[in-house]
């Protein structure tokens, strides 16, 4: 019974993926065969293309930006978890944090690019420190409204059997959070993602943003979709990855 139900929510969760890749498949097969436009090649160009490249040089920069995502998103969840627990469950503290956040929140991070590469050059630092700029403010504030959520008679009544205060961040404000961060996980990733290409079209020789541009300057529009596919792919396997993550981290959510 067990392993039919994992067969059947794996079932559940996969089919409504790859209706959605057919149907986009299906969209784009038919938009490249009325405009008939050399910026939009058919999807079997495209993907045949990704599957001589990926082998390749094209490999090598989606492991480059896998790596520069995966590493960014771990340092902001690090970071900035810890912290919005603390601030939602503070307010003395949250009451001079508060107002820095709600200044440099809405600063499009983008824009210090060419001020981070000044000071610290090209690389993988420099690409990593803009990701976690742009999306640590997204999970400090998700994660500090959530632990504000965290009802304060529950608290008290474990305070009261003699728990720490770090047991209480532990056993009681730090589960009923995660499920609020995973789904600021999710909203980050996108985000992650985007920052990366912006950043890696940017004086770089590395990464898919940088594989993407080069063929579009060479007009190589099948190179160009190949890498559009790589960073799809990596947005989905991140995607995916979280939502099992989530599943076995939370699983009275999903009962």
């Amino acid at each position: 019974m067990r392993g039919r139900s994992r067969t059947q929510l794996l079932g559940s969760s996969v089919l409504p993926i790859i209706i959605a890749i057919a149907f986009l498949l299906a969209v784009w097969q038919l938009l490249a065969v009325v405009l008939q436009l050399a910026a939009l090649p058919v999807p079997g160009v495209a993907f045949r293309t990704f599957l001589e490249r990926i082998v390749g040089d094209l490999g090598i920069h989606l492991q480059i930006s896998t790596y520069r995502v995966v590493v960014s998103i771990i340092v902001s969840l690090f970071l900035a978890v810890p912290l919005g627990l603390f601030l939602g469950r503070e307010p003395r503290f949250d009451a001079y944090i508060a107002p820095m956040i709600y200044v440099v929140y809405p600063v499009p991070k983008i824009v210090f690019l060419p001020v981070i590469i000044a000071i610290f050059g090209l690389g993988d630092f420099p690409k990593i420190l803009l990701i976690v700029l742009v999306i640590f403010f997204q999970i400090l504030v998700t994660t500090r409204d959530a632990a504000r959520k965290v009802d304060q008679a529950t608290i008290d009544s474990i305070l009261s059997l003699g728990a720490s205060k770090l047991q209480v961040y532990r056993q009681v404000i730090w589960p009923a959070a995660l499920p609020d961060v995973f789904t600021a996980l999710r909203i980050v990733t996108g985000t992650a993602i985007a920052v990366l290409f912006i950043s890696e079209t940017f004086v770089s020789r590395e990464g898919l943003g940088y594989f993407i541009l080069d063929a579009w300057s060479r007009s190589k529009w099948d190179e160009v979709y190949a890498g559009i596919i790589a960073m799809g792919l990596l947005g989905i396997v991140l995607y995916g990855l979280l939502d099992y993550l989530d599943r076995k981290v939370c699983r009275w959510k999903h009962l």
